[in-house]
């Protein structure tokens, strides 16, 4: 058929990042070379080239991050989603696991009778985990805002954020409270974002890593 590019099925990735390369140069855009298998997992997951310009990285992000993994860094997420997304199985080779506190009933109850969104409690069961852990917030503005107000009182201080809820109440104003701070972080800035983001931020860091060992 006119106009079908024919690809193996296992080239179909491999292709789809040669495009998403050829247009990047196309529109002029040259990405740090440690930031660049990131950003292009994201563009490869939302078809959009605009995260070329929005998506920001703290100094050494991209190494903090993989460090934190090589010591078994657990993840924790928002959403089922983005925890079904992420590759468990390269996570589990560093010794890390991926958790969602959102669907449990004790956070429920406790989110309830607080008044507060579930994803502020499950930040806050979080943050007794031992261990480093990076968060991977594709969901909930009020989970950003919660390890915020945690590292503001001096409860605790997240070791690495991956910010990128979507929306429109609260999303920009929360991580641009990240943008601000001494966090580490990779962050998306303004609306866009989603647990599939989040996921693909994920994946490209343990993918890098994978490749590596």
């Amino acid at each position: 058929m006119e106009g079908i590019e024919y690809v193996l099925p296992g080239d179909i990735e491999k292709r789809s990042f040669e495009i998403i390369g050829e247009e990047l140069k196309e529109r002029g855009i040259v990405l740090p070379p440690d930031e660049e298998p990131v950003t292009k997992r994201v563009i490869h997951t939302s078809a959009d080239f605009e995260y070329a310009d929005t998506l920001m990285f703290s100094k050494d992000a991209v190494k903090i991050a993989r460090d934190l993994i090589r010591r078994g860094a657990d993840i924790v997420t928002d959403t089922e989603m983005a925890k079904a997304g992420i590759n468990k199985k390269t996570l589990a080779k560093f010794g890390g696991m991926v958790h969602c506190f959102m669907s449990e009933e004790d956070v429920a109850r406790e989110a309830k009778e607080r008044y507060v969104t579930r994803a502020t409690v499950s930040m806050e069961v979080a943050a007794t985990l031992p261990g480093p852990v990076i968060f991977a917030i594709g969901n909930a503005p009020t989970a950003l805002i919660s390890l915020y107000e945690m590292m503001q009182k001096g409860i605790y201080r997240p070791q690495f954020v991956i910010g990128v809820p979507v929306g429109f109440v609260n999303v920009v104003q929360a991580k641009e409270l990240f943008i601000n701070s001494d966090v580490p972080y990779i962050i998306n800035r303004g609306r866009k974002g989603g647990s599939n983001v989040a996921a693909a931020i994920c994946n490209a860091l343990l993918y890098g890593l994978e490749k590596n060992q």
